[in-house]
């Protein structure tokens, strides 16, 4: 299951036992009424609260502790009711419930004399006395007692919200005072203290960990969100307004996290809103509404984004399980939709269910707490066993998102990437991989870096998710009301400033840097030396510094710490530009954070890369004389080649540098793995790049029989200029020679330009040659040489000398000649 639910607490495990070891395990017969044991509540500090009927149809009210794993007999009625809501005090000396009868021929008269149908009781229990009614109506009520701050030494005063079903909740200040023994009573005996909240509304939702009310007040077509923080200081103020368009009609109020009554709520749940709002602590909130359908065997439901959070499940058992990427909703593909076995959750099925703290799950009818996580395990057989790729891709972000940096989970999926490089069809899964695991490495660095680092490299998806269709609708920006306050409020405000001011791409995106890469790696060798270079080439170095020491098993990859101008000026370019966009728009970071930052990104983009190829290398049990030409490749040598050609074409899809030595050992394999005219084929159309180290050790270590003479030469004849000058020369041998008196001639010449020539008579070697166009060749050759112009200044024996040699030599050979 993609979900995994590991229980927290179970009424049958935590309770009964300790039910039966004080005598009242005779009413656990629970298939005469199956709210003989039930839970009314959750309390911030981890108290559930449950309720269950003695041996005399007593009512008992019972308390268990998440953190002691210990049970507490709160308080005893001796009638036979139901409790709706209960509440317990943050300092366990007052008990609020709520009840009415729990059969209904029993007359009103007949439970502590009240006329009315419904009673709200105040209760001091340490040690149990005085019993105050808050409320006698004919409307249900709930309660909930606020929670100060955690740590917070004991207080004397208590506040109770009480929620009615007419519409309006409202606070009461209780406070308290210590007598002889201990004992604590309430104050005041007269009313107590008391504040509307709210009235008007439809829907309401309690957030106990951060002390928080939401409501909705239904206006005309729309309705409107609001809420209300509550703070220690025992002030509350309304923070939030927000209009969403959802129509209410309901007569009846919703209540979310007010306890849970199971008979009353089931019907309200058949003909209410099901809404609920999430909040997360790095700002984001989200609002997830399901409406009735009028259209058979359809589901709809919204989710209202008033800053983007992380995940959302929404589960309808036996039918669909989705879990939505709400960090990065533009794309569908983000997000997981399951249906049938994928779907299953063995421990939820058609029971109500609330989500009372973050990331849990509470079984009303079973009485049981789970603690929700997604399961790695499940997502990666997801990941290798779908063939849409639209949950591939959802199963890889979900992955390197939810579990952020975890060595395990990313052995595996790039284990994965190398085995389904060419099932993928409308992404690239290495592009994915590095892209995505950047993100979730560096976002946490700095607040509202995630808006500016990209997080994908698809620009838009025009694939369909079978069975799901997606809308997309703009909402106004909610109203915040707040003076000096920090923690979640400040942070939403910032999220929401960044989006109201935002440019319409924040994202960092590669167009202009591939454009300037490409102008600059074509300049002439004497435009490289300007200012703007030299700080390019200088943030390439500081990057190359920030690389991870490759420890020896590491090194199991023959990587060469070697210099490569293009990649180093891409390094350079990459941070160069990040680092103007960062700069832009996190202003109040500062240039040396900012650095920091943006060296990491490129660093880590390497170390990545680098990460991949490890994990490729020790896969196929290859070792570092894959770089030794003496013998063709094997089938591993192969497969690590093309991995190796589709990070290559991953990076220059995306625009990335790679480590340094890459093009040298994907060169060295394709010298192992390929044929002759494959191999030219590749370096003809840049897939592999000609290097110094590689070509070097190539011309110096192969023995020239007719099959390695060809390979030679197919080589030297593509090199570069520059690099032709510094690698030739270790091929001793008359083709090459033959070539290099070629190449200087020309380039000799080219350099001449307009220079104008003496024709003085040169002086005469020490070989006569009595040849009229050779020894007309030589002298001008000879006179060039002595105007300075010296095209093969590091190579000293290459002059007009050695061109006259090479010349006759091959004129010999060609005649069949023996040259002496």
């Amino acid at each position: 299951m993609l979900l995994r639910l590991v229980p927290e607490f179970e009424l049958r495990r935590d309770v009964v036992p300790w039910l039966a070891a004080q005598g009242w395990a005779a009413a656990l017969d629970t298939s005469e009424n199956s709210s003989a044991l039930y839970v009314v509540n959750v309390e911030r500090n981890g108290k559930i609260i449950y309720t269950w009927k003695g041996s005399q149809r007593n009512t008992h009210i019972g308390l268990y502790d998440l953190q002691s794993k210990q049970n507490e007999h709160l308080y005893t009625f001796e009638k036979d009711l139901h409790i709706i809501s209960c509440s317990v005090n943050n300092e366990r000396t007052l008990l609020a419930v709520s009840f009415r009868h729990y059969t209904e021929d029993e007359t009103a008269s007949q439970l502590l004399q009240s006329v009315s149908k419904y009673l709200t009781l105040l209760i001091e229990i340490h040690p149990i006395n005085n019993v105050r009614v808050l409320k006698a109506v004919d409307s249900c009520v709930r309660v909930q007692f606020l929670y100060p701050v955690e740590d917070r030494n004991a207080s004397t005063e208590s506040r109770l919200l009480l929620v009615s079903e007419d519409k309006y909740i409202e606070q009461f200040d209780i406070r308290v005072v210590a007598e002889e023994e201990q004992k604590v009573v309430i104050q005041k005996s007269g009313q107590l203290p008391r504040a509307k909240v709210a009235d008007d509304l439809v829907w309401a939702q309690w957030d106990m960990m951060e002390q928080r009310l939401f409501y909705i007040v239904p206006k005309e077509s729309k309705s409107t969100l609001r809420c209300v923080q509550f703070y220690p200081d025992e002030n509350f103020n309304s923070i939030l307004e927000s209009h969403l368009d959802i129509s209410v009609n309901d007569t009846q109020l919703k209540l979310v996290n007010f306890g849970y009554d199971y008979c009353q709520d089931q019907g309200v749940a058949s003909k209410s809103l099901n809404l609920q709002v999430f909040t997360s602590k790095a700002g984001g909130l989200c609002v997830c509404c399901s409406l009735a359908c009028d259209t058979p065997d359809e589901i709809t439901y919204s989710i209202y984004f008033l800053h983007k959070d992380y995940y959302v499940a929404a589960y309808l058992p036996g039918q669909f399980l989705h879990l939505l990427n709400i960090q990065h909703p533009d794309l569908l593909c983000h997000s997981l939709f399951l249906t049938g076995e994928d779907a299953r959750i063995d421990t939820l099925q058609n029971c109500p269910i609330r989500s009372p703290l973050v990331s849990t799950v509470l079984d009303c009818e079973a009485g049981s707490l789970y603690a929700v996580s997604i399961s790695d395990s499940t997502l990666l057989q997801l990941l290798q066993k779908s063939k849409q790729d639209s949950e591939r891709l959802a199963a890889l972000h979900c992955a390197l998102l939810y579990f952020q940096h975890t060595e395990d989970l990313e052995m595996q999926i790039i284990r994965w990437m190398s085995e389904n490089l060419s099932t993928c069809h409308s992404f690239d899964p290495i592009q994915e991989f590095i892209v995505a695991s950047l993100y979730c490495r560096m976002c946490p660095e700095t607040q509202n870096l995630d808006k500016l680092l990209p997080y994908t490299s698809l620009l838009d998806w025009i694939g369909v998710v079978p069975g799901v269709i997606c809308a997309t609708d703009i909402i106004s920006l909610p109203v915040l009301e707040f003076q000096n306050s920090k923690g979640f409020w400040e942070k939403l405000s910032s999220n929401l400033e960044s989006v109201k001011y935002a440019e319409p791409q924040l994202h960092y995106h590669n167009n202009v840097l591939r454009r300037e890469w490409r102008n600059l790696s074509e300049e002439r060798e004497e435009r490289r030396t300007t200012a703007y270079l030299r700080n390019i080439f200088e943030n390439a170095k500081k990057v190359l510094s920030h690389l991870d020491t490759w420890d020896s098993e590491a090194r199991l990859v023959p990587l060469f710490e070697e210099e490569d101008y293009q990649q180093q000026l891409l390094m350079g370019l990459m941070v160069a530009q990040l680092k103007d966009h960062l700069m832009r728009h996190l202003q109040y970071v500062g240039k040396k954070k900012i650095d920091q930052i943006v060296l990491d990104y490129v660093a880590n983009l390497l170390n990545l890369i680098h990460r991949i190829m490890k994990e490729v290398w020790r896969r196929y049990q290859l070792h570092s004389c894959v770089f030794c030409f003496d013998k063709r490749g094997s089938a591993g040598e192969f497969a690590v080649f093309h991995i190796m050609s589709r990070i290559l074409e991953a990076a220059n899809g995306m625009c990335m540098p790679l480590p340094p030595g890459f093009h040298t050992l994907h060169l060295g394999l394709g010298v192992r793995c390929l044929p002759l005219h494959t191999l030219l084929h590749y370096i003809d159309i840049g897939v592999l790049q000609l290097t110094e180290t590689c070509v070097r050790k190539l011309l110096k270590d192969l023995d020239d029989t007719e099959q390695n003479e060809k390979l030679k030469l197919s080589i030297v004849m593509r090199l570069p200029e520059a690099l032709g000058q510094k690698v030739r020369q270790f091929w001793n041998h008359p083709i090459n020679a033959n070539i290099i008196a070629r190449k200087y001639v020309k380039v000799l010449l080219e350099n001449l330009g307009n220079r104008q020539c003496s024709r003085s008579v040169p002086e005469r070697f020490s070989v006569p040659v009595e040849f009229l166009p050779l020894n007309y060749l030589t002298s001008m050759l000879t006179e060039i040489e002595n105007q300075g112009v010296h095209p093969y200044e590091k190579q000293d024996h290459v002059n007009a000398r050695f061109v006259e040699e090479m010349a006759l030599k091959h004129t010999m050979t060609f005649l069949g000649l023996r040259y002496s």
